[in-house]
């Protein structure tokens, strides 16, 4: 008798898993104090027409305040108050019922992956207090000195990056047989991961007004 097929569950963190964005909130959390309005502000319009544009345009916004927030730092710090913020953002952002969803995944012997545009050093710390088994996420450069560029590493995870990220890591675990993979999200960030899934869901709060109405809703 041959052995099932695996089976994979990728979820995105931010709006489907926790409630809203959380990227602001921690960069509030780990930046230097004072430092994220003013950014903010100074990157206003190129925030902003990425939140429109979305694609090149969001990723450029994205690290510009990354930069201006994070550049210098040290890996250490940011890693040690990541902590801190993660256990809180899961203790009052966490969507219970589509947490539990990532649960039945676990028990059913699933492997569970949280696939998110968010900084990875935060949304593994999520995702190992859930219990998935990895965590992809917008991986961030450190320079010699074990300082924080502001920079990204490799490119933002959103749109077909993290569809790309997913199969790098699906193709690592050399399983028996291609899975069966189950995907979750919220917003146009996630099409491509959903439309690489043979089971994709939206859960977003939009309903039919919602950019993955195309999808079968979950909720």
């Amino acid at each position: 008798m041959s052995a099932p097929r695996p089976v994979v569950a990728a979820f995105d963190l931010d709006g489907t898993l926790t409630e809203g964005g959380s990227v602001v909130k921690w960069l509030r959390h780990v930046g230097r104090r004072g430092s994220v309005t003013p950014a903010m502000m100074h990157h206003a319009p190129q925030l902003l027409w990425g939140a429109l544009r979305s694609g090149t345009s969001a990723d450029d916004a994205k690290e510009q305040l990354f930069r201006d927030v994070l550049k210098g730092q040290s890996i250490e710090q940011v890693t040690a108050a990541s902590a801190d913020f993660a256990r809180h953002h899961l203790a009052t952002d966490a969507r219970p019922h589509v947490v539990s969803r990532l649960a039945w995944h676990l028990d059913q012997g699933h492997h569970v992956v949280i696939v998110s545009a968010s900084p990875e050093i935060y949304v593994a710390m999520i995702a190992e207090s859930l219990g998935a088994h990895h965590a992809i996420g917008t991986r961030l450069a450190v320079d010699p000195r074990g300082q924080l560029t502001g920079g990204y590493l490799g490119r933002n995870c959103r749109g077909a990056e993290k569809m790309r990220r997913l199969q790098e890591w699906i193709d690592a675990q050399n399983f028996a047989a291609a899975p069966e993979i189950f995907a979750y999200g919220n917003s146009r960030g996630d099409r491509r991961l959903l439309a690489g899934a043979h089971h994709p869901y939206d859960v977003g709060k939009l309903g039919r007004f919602g950019a993955l109405r195309a999808y079968p809703r979950f909720s």
